[in-house]
């Protein structure tokens, strides 16, 4: 993921993205640190304004994040970002893409031949394909794992896994052009403070303190052809990593379902939860339920839809808090600003540019 994004390009119509927590920003940022890189710099080219590093509850948008990675890339040339055991050098996730679009028939040979591709590197991130053991029951019989094995990595942020786990899972959808349904997620690690995040990324159940840190699906996709090319692959790496990471893989659970209904409503309306639950077939009651036991509200995925939706206008500068305000749904300037103090821990003038 080497070519730079375009920094003045809005994301792809109609595409979700979701704003990406301080805590990821940090993240990004430690190997840096432990490298002695000066981080004010890195800051300054990502146009995050430094004081959000010391609110718990701050976010910044995805085309931040992507300037801020790239940044980071540039200053240690390791797209591992200094957390590895070596670096890796930037162009290197380039390379293995070219060379599994060109050399795969089908994903199943495409994951294989990507292990192998980093197996060549020292400190490259180590995965493999492990497919359904039928002496386990049918269910198991039909799935696929791909298995991750980040020990070697010095992360205790957690931040390599989840980029690993949620560039792998995007990256082979993208290659058979179809999302891929994950089952599950199982990760090595406890459950993090943000482990509310891990719906947004994946989608799907996440367990933690698991043997393995893991992406299972249904085996069958194994079976897809590769139909991206040369020209895709031009589009899939400009847009990398901020598009990739930060952009929304919408699953099968109740919170992603309605998520993506209230995002396709924007900005013309913000429907309340009888029009989602209609849009749904089920009742409120029922919608209200199967998103509390999912650990989250109606009133919470609004919240974060607008809360992102409001970060992402805020940041280009062109956008008044006015107009940001009145296409979110508030009945004046007053009350958006209490929701996003609320919401980030900052007033929104500190979101945009020059502040």
């Amino acid at each position: 993921m080497s070519a730079p994004p375009e920094d003045d390009a809005p994301p792809a119509h109609g595409a979700p993205t979701r704003s990406v927590a301080i805590h990821h920003v940090r993240a990004a940022l430690r190997g840096a640190e432990r490298h002695g890189v000066d981080i004010a710099p890195l800051l300054e080219q990502a146009a995050v304004p430094t004081q959000l590093l010391e609110v718990p509850l701050a976010r910044v948008s995805p085309r931040q994040f992507a300037r801020l990675t790239q940044a980071v890339w540039q200053a240690l040339d390791d797209e591992l970002q200094g957390l590895g055991p070596q670096p890796l050098k930037v162009g290197t996730f380039a390379m293995m893409c070219h060379a599994v679009v060109h050399c795969s028939p089908d994903l199943r040979t495409a994951i294989n031949r990507s292990s192998a591709f980093y197996g060549l590197f020292p400190g490259g991130p180590r995965f493999q394909l492990e497919e359904g053991n039928g002496e386990l029951g049918q269910e198991a019989a039909d799935e696929a794992r791909l298995v991750f094995d980040l020990t070697c990595f010095d992360d205790p942020d957690h931040y390599l896994a989840e980029s690993a786990t949620v560039v792998a899972h995007r990256f082979a959808g993208w290659l058979i052009r179809r999302r891929i349904n994950l089952t599950r997620v199982e990760f090595s690690h406890p459950a993090p403070p943000h482990a509310l995040e891990y719906d947004l990324l994946y989608g799907a159940p996440c367990t933690f303190r698991a043997p393995h840190t893991a992406l299972i699906f249904d085996r069958s996709l194994l079976e897809l052809p590769v139909v991206q090319d040369e020209s895709g692959l031009r589009d899939f790496l400009r847009r990398a990593p901020g598009d990739v990471l930060a952009r929304l893989d919408y699953g099968s659970t109740a919170a992603a379902q309605v998520r993506r209904l209230l995002g396709q409503s924007l900005p013309d309306r913000m429907p309340d939860p009888q029009d989602i639950a209609d849009r749904l077939a089920v009742s409120a009651q029922t919608l209200r339920r199967r998103l509390a036991a999912e650990g989250t509200s109606f009133q919470r995925i609004r919240d974060q839809l607008r809360r992102d939706v409001a970060i992402a206008a805020l940041a280009t500068g062109t956008v008044s808090i006015e107009d940001i305000s009145r296409r979110l749904g508030f009945s004046e300037p007053s009350a958006f600003h209490r929701a996003f103090k609320r919401w980030t821990g900052s007033a929104p003038r500190s979101y945009q540019p020059g502040d």
